[in-house]
């Protein structure tokens, strides 16, 4: 019989442990979760296009039936300004930053724990120098009771993954990380319609303190007109008294709209990612947005392309992967060992024939009692499972109710921004005739107060109207996933591509 060299015989339990590597992992082999079978988003069919009227911003919207939207979704609105705040805050906010760094920690979890698909290498060292009692107990031949000892070893060790714990283990970690990327591509989708929606909200907040400014100066200039009619007799003192208190709720309304509109530019700037005092926001021109088309899709592709709900899918496979972690920890561990090394009195003999040593070693263990403690483990990771699958399924109905909302938001403030319209120019003309009339003494002022306030509530309702016409559309990309695609789902960046079943 052929002897074996010690590095042959060290290379056995690598053999052996790569023919385990290739058996099946314990455990249910994860299935994505079938898409809905509903038809439709909204309980009636959409119309081809909302309604339109004569107004510039009354447009009417279409629905259009997409397989993919732009990657920067929000330059749809056709504002440079616009654009460039948005590009601003998904490079300066701290939340993005924040979310790519869990992002990483992930991924570098689950990398550390594919190293254990490797063995352990280890190498040491151990200069010794030591008294024996008497030469029968001295280690050295010579009997020397008094001696230096250096020893030297290289040992290596495997833990057999015969039942794939390590496996699910790592599909469990990759299925994290994989979340992890999602709820980055959330973070991004989310500050960008923040922003978008607080631009809005500041230009419409803008055009509603202009609006109430021209009243300011109307009711000013009625008052003048007032006071000089009281001097002549021609009005009572308590006209003028009621044409100054709508001046000063006019005044009172500018206030609590410049306050907002402080507020709004501050959230603005915290958003873009920088102080209050640093950012000079553009004066943006709800006139001068783009009214987009509103993108629609199949509604079994939302659960494809939304981020949340791939976030939830994600970690439903990881509990899927837990289960099987909790099965195999229940199974016999193998763990393989071998060493080699050499042991001598100095260091130049350290590697001579007689000073050589070596090992190898298996130890197999199986759990028999533990107070039903792994058993009890099992139970949990079937628990959290069921819970991540209710988790899921959640998402995707709230999901389904935003694009709902949306979609109807689109349908139905169109209506209201066209009523809205018509209602301030009806509103104008009536109080251009009132103001006519009181200059020739034909009405009373009662009739121009009523003809002042429907003005200023049907001008401030219309660019509320405008302003929502636009938020919805914003509404409609967030709800539908933002930028989706083959370029930003399927091959983004930050998203791991899964190894595992689905």
């Amino acid at each position: 019989m052929s002897r074996r060299s010690p590095i042959a015989l060290m290379s056995m339990p690598l053999a052996v442990a790569m023919a385990f590597a290739s058996g099946c992992a314990v455990g249910p082999d994860y299935r994505m979760p079938a898409a809905p079978e509903v038809s439709s988003f909204t309980a009636t069919a959409l119309p081809e296009s909302t309604a339109g009227g004569a107004h510039p911003g009354d447009r009417a919207q279409h629905f259009v039936a997409a397989t993919t939207a732009p990657e920067a979704w929000w330059r749809a609105f056709g504002s440079a300004e616009l654009d460039a705040l948005v590009d601003r805050a998904l490079q300066q906010n701290p939340t993005i930053a924040s979310a790519q760094a869990a992002l990483r920690q992930a991924q570098e979890m689950a990398a550390a724990q594919r190293g254990a698909f490797l063995p352990a290498v280890q190498a040491s060292y151990s200069p010794t120098r030591a008294r024996a009692a008497d030469a029968t107990s001295s280690p050295l031949s010579s009997g020397a009771s008094v001696y230096s000892l250096h020893t030297a070893q290289i040992s290596v060790s495997y833990l057999l993954d015969a039942f794939g714990g390590n496996r699910r283990s790592v599909e469990s970690l990759e299925a994290q990380s994989e979340s992890q990327a999602w709820q980055l591509h959330a973070a991004r989708l989310t500050l960008a319609s923040n922003v978008v929606n607080a631009a809005l909200q500041e230009a419409s907040l803008r055009d509603q303190l202009t609006v109430t400014e021209r009243l300011i100066g109307i009711a000013e200039r009625q008052l003048r007109l007032l006071q000089l009619q009281r001097r002549l007799g021609a009005a009572s003192g308590a006209a003028v008294l009621a044409q100054e208190t709508l001046l000063r709720q006019a005044e009172a309304l500018a206030a609590g709209l410049s306050k907002q509109l402080a507020q709004q530019r501050d959230l603005l700037a915290a958003l873009v990612g920088t102080f209050p005092s640093k950012l000079r926001p553009p004066a943006l021109e709800l006139s001068a947005m783009r009214l987009p088309d509103v993108p629609t899709i199949l509604p079994a592709r939302l659960v494809e392309q939304r981020p949340d709900v791939r976030a939830a899918e994600a970690l439903l496979h990881s509990a899927n992967a837990g289960v099987g972690v909790a099965v195999a920890n229940m199974l016999p561990q193998m763990t393989l060992t071998a060493n080699y090394g050499a042991s001598a009195e100095t260091l130049g003999q350290l590697f001579r024939a007689s000073g050589l040593l070596w090992g190898l070693g298996a130890n197999l263990v199986q759990p028999v009692f533990q107070g039903g403690t792994l058993l009890h483990r099992k139970r949990a990771a079937e628990a959290q499972f069921d819970q991540a699958l209710a988790q899921y399924r959640s998402t995707v109905l709230n999901a389904f109710q935003n694009v709902a909302d949306s979609l109807e938001a689109v349908r139905h403030d169109a209506d209201q921004h066209i009523a809205t319209t018509r209602q301030e120019s009806l509103a104008q003309a009536s109080l251009k005739i009132a103001q006519r009339q009181l200059e020739l003494g034909d009405i009373s002022t009662l009739v121009l107060l009523n003809a002042e306030t429907s003005f200023l509530q049907a001008a401030v309702a219309r660019i509320q109207a405008h302003a929502s016409r636009l938020t919805d559309v914003v509404a409609v990309y967030q709800s539908l996933g933002g930028s989706w695609g083959e370029q930003s789902v399927g091959l983004h960046e930050d998203v791991v591509i899964r190894s595992g079943s689905r």
